[in-house]
């Protein structure tokens, strides 16, 4: 009987000091640094089992790999598998959780202190001969807010929203969490979306990309918030309308925002954040709030597990 054969199709996603642990059972491995989608089929002919981050695993590519018999998804989104696909065809999927609540809301809470302080915005400055030009100790071309007292909103209350709301109550914020969008009837501990956008100084999205919440913030949403509100999206890129969000803060709607996801990873000049991350107030990231180093190890032994614990017959983090 052939051993099991396990292949990973984006190694390149997880850093190379990061160390995976060992499968616990006899197994053939292969790893490829990246994977276009016209390899796929080809590289996963033969797979028992294959471990993707980013790579998709639609229908028409699993309809193709009658030996699949599990996708272990190397993070939290799997947006990118067809999960209803696997579920009725017997493939078992898992995906990696909790792994990053400490290194997204640090993320979050540092990209809050910079945009609300204005630290982008004066080390432009300083850059462009400001100081000098001011000939003063200091000088004040940017407004400086506190983040204490300030009211944090959360969209999104899994582990990670929670984790993030835990934080900013630790550095003085006061904390709300939204009802899901449409939704009239709050559960206790909730408030309504709409009111979530026109009372917070800030907010942080949380929630997973689907057809629910694409475009979540667009333009009516963020005309609804303060003009001295901060947008936050270390979700998904999808959550946000780009190009409404780059009028919102030309036209002042909103004070800043700190983008760490996009639509289109990775991002090129024709994104419309891309195309203005000139602006003073807008603060972007290369989809790096989750990848602190512990994080990440905690990533990779979480994906282990799950594997481990297919091949035992145990069900951990599934998702069909």
């Amino acid at each position: 009987m052939s051993l099991p054969k396990v292949v990973f199709l984006d190694r390149a996603t997880i850093p190379e000091h990061i160390q995976l642990p060992r499968l616990n059972f006899a197994h053939h491995w292969v790893e490829y640094d990246l994977t276009s989608a016209d390899q796929v089929v080809e590289r996963l002919a033969e797979a028992d089992i294959v471990i993707s981050n980013k790579v998709v695993l639609d229908q028409m590519v699993l309809a193709q790999l009658p030996n699949l018999k599990m996708i272990a998804v190397a993070a939290t989104g799997f947006n990118n598998v067809d999960i209803n696909y696997c579920a009725q065809n017997n493939i078992a999927v898992a995906n990696v959780r909790g792994y990053a609540t400490r290194s997204v809301p640090e993320h979050v809470i540092a990209m809050l202190f910079a945009l609300r302080r204005n630290l982008f915005g004066y080390h432009q400055d300083i850059a462009a001969g400001e100081w000098q030009r001011n000939k003063q100790f200091c000088f004040f071309t940017h407004p400086i807010g506190d983040i204490a007292g300030s009211t944090l909103g959360v969209i999104g209350s899994g582990a990670l929203g929670q984790a993030t709301a835990h934080l900013a109550k630790a550095v003085g914020m006061n904390v709300l969490f939204s009802e899901r969008k449409g939704v009239s009837e709050c559960r206790e501990g909730y408030i309504p979306f709409e009111d979530l956008l026109k009372r917070c100084d800030a907010i942080s999205l949380h929630c997973p990309l689907n057809e629910h919440t694409h475009n979540l913030i667009g333009e009516v949403e963020l005309k609804l918030m303060k003009p001295t509100s901060i947008l936050i999206n270390t979700g998904r890129g999808g959550l946000v309308d780009e190009q409404a969000l780059v009028d919102a803060l030309r036209r002042g709607e909103i004070s800043a925002a700190g983008i760490d996801v996009f639509t289109q990873e990775p991002a090129d000049s024709n994104n419309p954040l891309v195309a203005n991350m000139d602006l003073p107030n807008l603060l972007l990231t290369p989809h790096v709030a989750w990848g602190s180093d512990s994080s990440l190890q905690r990533l990779a032994d979480i994906l282990i597990e799950n594997i481990n614990a297919f091949q035992c017959g145990e069900s951990i983090n599934r998702l069909s």
